[in-house]
Formats: C-alpha cells, structure tokens, sequence
C-alpha cells in the first residue's frame, strides 16, 4: 500500500519526498503514539499494586504486635470463660477501627488530589463515586483479611501459657 501512497504524493506534488511511510497503529506504538501512555498505565498498576501488598502487610503487623502485646489480657479473658468468638470480633472489631481511619484519610487526600490529575485521566471522572466505593471496598476486604489472621490467632492462646507470659 505504500507504493501506492507515494505514488499518489508524487502525482499531486512531484517535489514532495515521501519516506518512512507507516500505518496508523504502527505509529500509534512508538515513544510519540500512545505507547508512553501504555507504559505509565502499566506503571501506575504495578505502583498500586505494591502499595496494597504495603498496606496488607503494615495492616498485619499493627494487628499481630498488638495481639502479642494483649497476650496476657487475651488469657485471662479464655480463662474468664470468654468464647473465642468474641476474642475474635474483639480484634477484628480493633482493626476495623485501624483500617476506617487510613480509608478515611486516603479518600480524602485522594479527593483533594484529584483535581490535579485530572487532566491525566481519560473516560473517567476524577470524582467518580463508583471508582471511589470499589477501590475502598476492596483495600477494606484485603485489610480485614489482614486482621483476620492474628485474630485467629489470638483465640488460639492457651490461658495457661497466657497467664505464665509475663
């Protein structure tokens, strides 16, 4: 098809050069197309991504030092003759406190950053409610797992060894 092209170049301006003919999607692929855009995207995903995997993991550890810094709270509790059940909505109920205030300061910091790139986004509001609930929803899911874990733990405690801890 190219030849055709620069035939029709030299038909309409003979001294016109036509070189380094491409189609539109090979030119859409370079540095100057949309490939820069790609790799930001792509980017920005890899960047959340491990922002999530820090989140799980900063989440965990605030939970676990706190269960085994209420080891001996959490034996004599077992001891009293509470059910692991309510140990285990007790930590979970503390991460849940933990995990509303960071969603709470990350959706207002991220509304009011919003307006700065919102020039970057394209088809999507930077406001936009759904993208807000969903991302929410899932740090949310993912943090509760993360608490989930020590308090499992701590309805494992043995009243006996608790209460010898200290």
């Amino acid at each position: 098809m190219s030849g055709s092209i620069r035939s029709q170049i030299a038909s309409l301006a003979p001294t016109m050069p036509a070189f380094d003919v491409h189609t539109m999607l090979e030119d859409l692929y370079t540095l100057s197309g949309f490939l820069l855009f790609e790799l930001a995207a792509a980017l920005a995903g890899i960047l959340g991504g491990i922002g999530l995997i820090l989140a799980l993991v900063g989440v965990f550890g605030v939970v676990s030092f706190t269960v085994s810094q209420r080891t001996n709270e959490i034996g004599i509790r077992m001891a009293m003759g509470a059910a692991q059940s309510s140990i285990l909505r007790m930590i979970l109920r503390q991460g849940v406190w933990i995990i509303s205030g960071g969603v709470a300061a990350g959706v207002l910091l991220a509304l009011a950053i919003s307006r700065l790139v919102a020039n970057f986004i394209y088809g999507v509001s930077p406001y936009d409610p759904l993208t807000y609930v969903s991302v929410t929803a899932i740090l949310g899911i993912v943090a509760l797992l993360a608490c989930y874990f020590p308090a499992r733990r701590a309805t494992r405690v043995d009243p006996m060894i608790a209460l010898r801890y200290e």
